[in-house]
């Protein structure tokens, strides 16, 4: 797939007004695409989902359409139609690659388009992961995120034996036991994200001296303990990996209620959420924008994507059409948490430029079938808000928190006194 810029917006079309803001844009990839017959299609690839070429070619294609990220999908148990345990079906895509090693394969391949995998935080160590993060940072030149997951499922626990699930059911949400398990799981993911963000920040900028005339190649007054200790992990450090290019990868979230709400804006940088319409996006921005207040963040940018699964064709009717022959070969219509839109190119933006209204930075579209969707997006969707003047035309920036407008931020070490720096590296 060519990976060359997205053609320029077309001057005979009309432009929306000057006044209104370029719109963010991203895609999530998962498997032969979100809709669970897409594996099926005549254009899908799914004698090569486990290929590294696979995944290049669409994030090639990603960056094609000039989209500020991807994400990957991941998880710790096979892929299953209930939310919280196995089914034994064989007639869906079952089976992933690791998503931060794909990312990692596929960060060379491209230069400009952000790299979010997915991650199951509550029973991976924050260390390990926020080394590997670092790396892919480093590895794409300043391009990394992560998108932080929270398990809730019994035989995700059972693969690593060190703690126990609550049997949580879909239907039972809301009950006092499962709210007090959620609490708490998501309570350790800003736990987590924490010392995620504590280890980046545990090199200074300027800890690599690289000296080879006086043999110093590192100073170690700049490499700070990060002593976290909470109710399920504590961490010492410093990180054994270097500060990241973007000082902080982006972290991210998928929220659907108020414990992810809490989460993302008191942790995150972005927010992907499922309204179902404008009104319903503002509700969930208010609660979002209230746990940043309640955690001092106020100030902030917290970016929030609302997520869409997309079916596009360029004829009217096509997609719908196209959507029902995939709902047949899967035997069930598809369900999903987001809203599912099926038309031309054209009527995303109409919708995409609505749901603006109601305060979102931008999108992540979930192509029902790869690489059909994906394509559609990048040289359907794209070229059309191009024309209305609400997508850039070509890169503006080299990282993921550039493309964001997300400043570097400060390490929060810097700061230290030399006193305590000396009294912390005295019995390193």
């Amino acid at each position: 797939m060519p990976a060359s810029p997205a053609a320029p917006a077309s001057p005979a079309s009309p432009a929306s007004p000057a006044s209104a803001p370029l719109l963010h844009l991203a895609v999530a990839l998962d498997s032969a695409g979100w809709h669970p017959a897409a594996w099926r299609e005549p254009g899908a690839r799914p004698g090569e989902l486990f290929t590294a070429r696979y995944w290049a070619d669409l994030a090639a294609e990603a960056e094609h359409g000039l989209l500020d990220l991807l994400t990957l999908e991941d998880g710790l148990s096979l892929q299953s139609e209930h939310p919280f345990e196995p089914d034994a079906r064989t007639d869906r895509v079952r089976g992933r690659l690791d998503a931060v090693l794909v990312a990692a394969r596929i960060a060379p391949l491209t230069r400009h388009i952000g790299l979010v995998p997915t991650a199951v935080v509550t029973h991976t160590e924050p260390f390990h992961l926020s080394k590997a993060v670092a790396t892919l940072d480093f590895v794409s030149g300043g391009r990394a995120g992560l998108r932080v997951k929270v398990s809730g499922r019994v035989d995700e626990a059972g693969h690593f034996g060190r703690r126990e699930a609550p049997a949580l059911r879909a239907d039972d949400l809301d009950s006092p036991a499962a709210a007090a398990a959620l609490a708490a799981e998501f309570g350790e993911a800003e736990d987590y994200v924490e010392v995620l963000r504590r280890l980046w920040d545990s090199w200074e900028d300027d800890a690599e001296i690289r000296d080879a005339a006086t043999g110093r190649f590192i100073d170690r007054e700049k490499l700070h303990y990060i002593d976290f200790a909470g109710p399920r992990f504590s961490v010492r450090g410093p990180s054994i990996t270097p500060r990241p290019p973007q000082g902080q990868p982006l972290v991210a979230a998928l929220a659907h209620r108020a414990e992810p709400f809490r989460l993302a804006g008191r942790s995150t940088d972005l927010a992907f959420v499922t309204p179902h319409d404008a009104d319903d996006a503002r509700a969930v921005l208010a609660e979002i924008r209230a746990a940043q207040r309640e955690a001092g963040r106020a100030a902030e940018t917290v970016h929030v994507f609302a997520d869409l699964a997309v079916f596009l064709a360029e004829r009217p009717g096509a997609a719908a059409e196209r959507l029902a022959r995939l709902d047949a070969a899967a035997g069930a219509a598809y369900r999903s948490d987001a809203r599912v839109f099926a038309g031309t190119p054209a009527e995303l933006a109409d919708l995409l430029e609505e749901l603006a209204e109601a305060g979102l930075s931008g999108f992540r579209l979930r192509p029902g079938v790869l690489p059909d969707d994906l394509e559609r997006i990048t040289r359907g969707l794209v070229p059309e808000l191009q024309r209305r003047g609400r997508f850039r035309t070509a890169y503006e920036a080299s990282t993921l928190r550039g493309l964001l407008g997300l400043p570097r931020p400060a390490n929060r070490y810097a700061a230290t006194s030399p006193t305590a720096t000396a009294t912390a590296t005295a019995t390193a």
